[in-house]
């Protein structure tokens, strides 16, 4: 499993602002509980890349994990205004939901 983390480091190293590498590199670490990683891979591949909202999604997973309720909220809104943006209905749907549950465990 360890072998995709580094794979995918390498590859970075070479070509820091890879949209595919950066989000790859952020699931690999998001399912390997490495919570605080992801988030940096995520948050660099959101600042280069315009995501249609999975990575929100994946970025809220990452807060919710580490206890960050309001951060999770944050990026579940901005996930909505991304799926509206391309039109992914289900997701906004998805999203808002997920925000009201979380907004119950403030």
């Amino acid at each position: 499993m360890g072998n995709r983390i580094e794979e995918l480091k390498k590859a970075l190293e070479k070509n820091p602002d890879n949209p595919l590498g950066l989000y790859g590199l952020a699931v690999e670490l998001f399912k390997e509980k490495r919570y605080d990683e992801a988030l940096l891979y995520l948050e660099k591949y959101l600042s280069l890349h315009e995501d249609e909202g999975a990575a929100y999604r994946l970025l809220a997973q990452c807060y919710v994990n580490i206890g960050d309720i309001e951060k999770a909220i944050e990026a579940y809104e901005k996930g909505i205004l991304q799926a509206k943006k391309f039109n992914h209905q289900s997701m906004v749907d998805e999203f808002t939901n997920e925000i009201n549950i979380l907004k119950g465990m403030i």
